[in-house]
Formats: structure tokens, C-alpha cells, sequence
């Protein structure tokens, strides 16, 4: 099937039956129903409606090479910067739609598909079937609209000793035997994003075991169904707590859950399987296809979308209560300013230097991305602190939209009112403020944004250990010595 619509991304998700677990219970019935997956799964099914507007298709889709059918151009392999662009503007346009607040929104994964199928000759080292299942599975995700969660985290019991050496060899996800119909993976992985809630789950290579044969069990990458037998996933408390949207605006709408997932003596079939069993292969998957490449400009991307809501969420503010006029309220909003022109820069410069990589595909120059993808985790937690110093005790005075339908409805309008309009569009207003600097949603967004690529230590020290400084180096050197020589003739 081509670009699917919203109903039929439902409609899969709850004919699929995943086992999902939350609030002690197993999932039963529709999903989509489920009070804590409804309000995600209703606004991502608009995503896909967003594929077939007529005013948008020619860059929300385009035609595949293999079936002539319009399919998501989030699956793009980008031969030309114009189709990173265009690739761009369609990555924006979904982020623009839910103000950048769903960080795995699908074309996040796809990007990372596309960059994988088309590397999938980098799988063939240990076995050519490898790479064979990789195209294959690149063109049936591409060819099905395929929504996919994934996880590649190992579960955080005791980070002295690798997983081998812990009490139980089974509590990071391994492999446990080969058969004739896959490989058996049993043991636990985190953090699967809208867990429960896609088609399928790709099993990313880890990237930080450490080259040693005991490592090895851990080592492999794979993409199942979600309802694969044994397969379960385990979500923590939803932050969709069944308000209205005046009351969690963002929060019922976006709440994209996080779960864990466990893998109990689970069958991967063999034509689903990417690497297996090689510590080597799984380190260097990310880099060498270029899959962080693409899937960063897709981050990057959408959180350019997040700062500019951001922004017109700070400034309404200001100018609902008069006051703009403040110079310490400008050098707030100008901070956010200054960081959407940053972000903005970064994704011109990293599209305009993009260059065709060894697997034949427009790639964006890293560089920019990299000290992006560095950069935005130590501004967003400024973002929310600057929206809750601006909203101040305006952030606690948000009686509900009940309170609204009330008799003391008089006692709101009066006190709430702001300099330029009404109590209800002024509250609701600061409720979205709330839910983006304070709530339980905004707190995880936060957290969110802190780790979206790991230990920001760890990435310090890999881009200044990956970054090229010799040149550098080398002119501060050859400037002492002219210094030196100047001295000598002077």
C-alpha cells in the first residue's frame, strides 16, 4: 500500500494487539480507545492525513522507484540537496503541526531506515543475507508506510560491570540460541518511544558494548512485529490524565509514552535479522551508514519548530499582559531568538555543504548537526526556565475549564482578565505555558531533550575526539613562528 491515511494507521495499531502493559494491566481491546494512547494516536493519525492534502502531497509524498505508488517522502533516499530540502520541509511540516513536541514522530525512524537500506551492503560483512534482509526490509517499510518504535539502551543495573557480569545474563536483552526458524532474544532493552503504539520495533545496534567475546551475546540488530509473540511492552504512568485540551493542552494530544521493552525467549525470523553476534558491526552501523547523519537532521529539523513555538508561546505572553515594554523581558525572548536563528543556521549550512556519501546519497554535512544536536539540550531547559521567571504566579492562577462552566465563572472573568482580552483565553493561554514549563509533560520534555542522544559527556568527549583540530593547530603554530622571526628582524 502507498502513504497510508490516519485511519488506517489505527486501524493496523489496534487489529495488531500488541501485549502492552500499563498501570499493572495488560492493554485489552482497541488501543486507540485506551484512555492514556488515545490522545497521542488520534494526533498522529492527523500526521498521516497531513500525506494526503491536496495542498501538500507533492512534497509530503513522493513516487516510488519500485511501484510508481506516492509513498512518505520522510523515506526519501536524497539524490540532490533540493530533496533534502524538500525532505526538510516535510519533516517541518509535521513538527509545526504539534509544536515539535513529539520527539518520535515516524519520520524519525524512517530517515534512519533509509540510511541503513541504502548502507545495507555495510550488513553483508558477516553474512551477505544480512544485507539482502536489510533492502528488503528499507523497501517494505518504505512500500507499507510502516510507523516503527525502537530501542537501543541496555537497562541501567550496575554501569561497573558489563551485562555479561551481572547477577542474571538475561537482564540486558541477549541472545539466547539459534534455531532453525531465527534466533531466540531473551532479556530486557529501554527506552522504546511510543512503544505498542507503531507497526513494528527496530532493534538498534547498541553502540557503546565494548569489543570483548562476552559482549558478543549483545551484539545485533532486528526489526519485528510489535505483536510478535513474547514480546512485551511495560509504560510507565501516562501524563494523559484525561483532561480537556484547555487543561493539558499539550499533554493529551502528544503524550507519546515511554516503555520498556521485554524480549521472553522471543523468535526473530532469520529474513528479519541485520547482524548478529558481532560487537565490531553493531559499533560502527550508526557512523558508517550515516544513519545519525539523516536521523539529526530530522531532530534538528524539528526542534527548529519547537523553538519558534516556543517563541510565540513567550511572546503572547508578554503581550497579553502588557509587558513587551520590559528590557529584561526582551533579553528573555531574544535568547530564544537567538537560539531558532542558531538551530536555523545550523540546518542551512549542513544542507548547503551536503555532499553525495560512498552508498550514493545526498548527505548533510555533520558537522553543523553534531554541535546542534550538542547545543539544543543546554538551551530548552533555559527555554522552560525563561517561561516560568516571565509567567511567574500566572502559572499557578489556572483554574480548569470546569471551573470555567461554573457559577463562580463571574469571579474568573473579573480577576483573570488580561490587558488584551478575556479570563478563558488568558488562562488558556498559561495552561499551555504550564504544560510546556512545569506539568508532568513539560518535566519529561525537558528530561527528554537533556538525553535525546545519550550521556552528554560522553558525546562531548566523542566530537572533540572526532573533531579534526590539527589544522588549527597547525596555523597557531606556524604564527608563533613568524612571531618568532618578526622578533629576529625587527
Amino acid at each position: 500500500m502507498p502513504a497510508k491515511t490516519g485511519k488506517q494507521y489505527i486501524e493496523r495499531v489496534d487489529n495488531a494487539q500488541a501485549n502492552i502493559w500499563i498501570d499493572g494491566k495488560r492493554v485489552e481491546g482497541k488501543i486507540s480507545e485506551h484512555p492514556a494512547f488515545k490522545g497521542v494516536m488520534k494526533t498522529q493519525a492527523e500526521l498521516y492525513d497531513l500525506q494526503h492534502d491536496p495542498d501538500k502531497k507533492d512534497y509530503m509524498t513522493y513516487v516510488s522507484p519500485t511501484t510508481g505508488e506516492r509513498v512518505g517522502t520522510s523515506f526519501i533516499q536524497p539524490k540532490t540537496k533540493e530533496d533534502l530540502v524538500t525532505r526538510r520541509k516535510m519533516m517541518q511540516e509535521w513538527a509545526k503541526y504539534n509544536g515539535g513536541m513529539m520527539g518520535r514522530s515516524p519520520d524519525y525512524i524512517n530517515v534512519g531506515m533509509m540510511a541503513y537500506g541504502s548502507a545495507s551492503e555495510m550488513f553483508g560483512k558477516q553474512d551477505s543475507i544480512y544485507a539482502e534482509n536489510m533492502t528488503n526490509y528499507y523497501e517494505y517499510c518504505r512500500e507499507n508506510d510502516l510507523s516503527l518504535t525502537h530501542t537501543l539502551i541496555q537497562p541501567q543495573v550496575n554501569r561497573g560491570v558489563n551485562s555479561a557480569q551481572l547477577p542474571d545474563p538475561f537482564i540486558a536483552a541477549r541472545i539466547k540460541e539459534k534455531t532453525s526458524e531465527g534466533v531466540v532474544i531473551k532479556g530486557a532493552r529501554l527506552l522504546a518511544t511510543q512503544g505498542g503504539i507503531t507497526d513494528e520495533i527496530m532493534v538498534f545496534p547498541s553502540t557503546l558494548l565494548k569489543q570483548s567475546a562476552e559482549e558478543n551475546p549483545y551484539a545485533f540488530a532486528f526489526s519485528i512485529p510489535n505483536n510478535t509473540p513474547g514480546l512485551k511492552f511495560i509504560c510507565r504512568e501516562s501524563f494523559d490524565y484525561g483532561k480537556s485540551h484547555f487543561d493539558h493542552p499539550l499533554g493529551s494530544r502528544f503524550e507519546e509514552m515511554d516503555t520498556i521493552v521485554v524480549f521472553d525467549d522471543v523468535v526473530v525470523p532469520w529474513n528479519r535479522v541485520f547482524a548478529l553476534g558481532d560487537v565490531n558491526v553493531c559499533n560502527q552501523a550508526y557512523n558508517e551508514s550515516n544513519a545519525v547523519v539523516h536521523m539529526t537532521h530530522q531532530v534538528v529539523s524539528k526542534n527548529i519548530a519547537k523553538t519558534e513555538f516556543v517563541l510565540g508561546i513567550l511572546q503572547l505572553m508578554a503581550e497579553t499582559i502588557n509587558i513587551g515594554q520590559y528590557q529584561h523581558i526582551q533579553e528573555k525572548i531574544s535568547e530564544v531568538i537567538i537560539a531558532l536563528e542558531t538551530m536555523k543556521a545550523y540546518v542551512v549550512a549542513a544542507e548547503a555543504n551536503a555532499k553525495v556519501d560512498r552508498w550514493g546519497i545526498m548527505t548533510p554535512e555533520f558537522a553543523p548537526l553534531n554541535v546542534a544536536r550538542h547545543y539544543f539540550p543546554k538551551i530548552y531547559p533555559r527555554f522552560t526556565e525563561i517561561m516560568q521567571l516571565m509567567g511567574a504566579s500566572g502559572l499557578m492562577a489556572i483554574p480548569s475549564e470546569s471551573d470555567f462552566n461554573s457559577d463562580i465563572r463571574p469571579d474568573l472573568d473579573k480577576y483573570l482578565q488580561s490587558a488584551t482580552g478575556d479570563a478563558y483565553n488568558r488562562v488558556k493561554l498559561y495552561r499551555l505555558a504550564w504544560d510546556v514549563c512545569i506539568s508532568s509533560f513539560g518535566s519529561r520534555q525537558t528530561l527528554y531533550e537533556r538525553f535525546f542522544f545519550g550521556d552528554p559527556i560522553r558525546m562531548a568527549s566523542t566530537l572533540y575526539n572526532g573533531y579534526d583540530k590539527q589544522e588549527y593547530v597547525d596555523r597557531v603554530k606556524e604564527f608563533l613562528d613568524r612571531s618568532e622571526e618578526f622578533a629576529k628582524n625587527s
